[in-house]
């Protein structure tokens, strides 16, 4: 019997594994498939490190919103280790500079103990399509897996957004098999993002999921799971 091919997911900010519950779910009876928290390290170069310190040989990789912009700091490391490459709701520029201001702030009141209050009234409501905003246990889920994580953490992935480099390179260098996934309404990171990024892709495919926001993989799960059975069962070339 063939060796399974192993899938790591990689969920975005103040997210845990019940980010991918659906998708682990649908992978888990054909692919091994595994969670990897990137809440250790405060720059996005050393959270791409750890992944790899403890990944497989060779491996598919996915990751959304912070996820994957972890995923494309791999992909540029690591190449020839990533089999295929899937970012879901993501951004490959620089953070802008309008936003370290507000980062900045955010980290001040979480210090300050109120990271309830900036998660709820600024993150969470704008993460959700229209349709999705007033799913009450969609909603609380996301409070729960942010207030979980906890104040450290959420400065720590703060600090690695906040600093970031541009992907661009990266992604232009990789010759894997890539998907480029967003919700129609995702109002972080816009379907036209995802165009650049499917645009600077060799092999690049670009899928808009509906009735969903940021949150594909909880909003729309079964279209997700789709693209992601369709994107692992595209060829990957052997390592060189």
């Amino acid at each position: 019997m063939p060796t399974r091919e192993s899938v790591l997911l990689l969920p975005g900010m103040l997210c845990d594994e019940r980010l991918f519950a659906p998708q682990v779910e649908s992978l888990d009876s054909i692919y091994n498939v595994e969670v990897i928290g990137i809440d250790g390290m405060d720059t996005i170069a050393a959270l791409a490190d750890g992944v790899l310190a403890n990944a497989p040989e060779r491996f598919n990789l996915a990751g959304l919103s912070m996820g994957g912009i972890v995923a494309m700091e791999i992909a540029g490391r690591a190449p020839e280790r990533v089999r295929r490459l899937a970012l879901l709701d993501t951004n490959h520029l620089a953070d802008a500079p309008d936003r370290a201001a507000v980062r900045n702030r955010q980290i001040d009141a979480v210090r300050a103990g109120r990271m309830r209050e900036v998660v709820v009234e600024e993150m969470k409501p704008v993460y959700l399509a229209r349709q999705n905003r007033n799913n009450q246990p969609l909603l609380d889920l996301l409070i729960d897996m942010a207030m979980d994580l906890g104040p450290e953490i959420f400065i720590r992935q703060s600090l690695a957004l906040r600093d970031r480099q541009d992907q661009s390179e990266n992604l232009m260098a990789y010759k894997g098999s890539a998907l480029v996934l967003c919700g129609k309404e995702d109002q972080l990171c816009p379907p036209e993002r995802h165009r650049q990024m499917a645009g600077l892709l060799d092999q690049g495919v670009f899928t808009q999921v509906e009735g969903a926001g940021h949150i594909t993989t909880l909003e729309n799960p079964e279209a997700v799971n789709a693209a992601l059975r369709a994107w692992l069962a595209r060829p990957a070339p052997d390592a060189p």
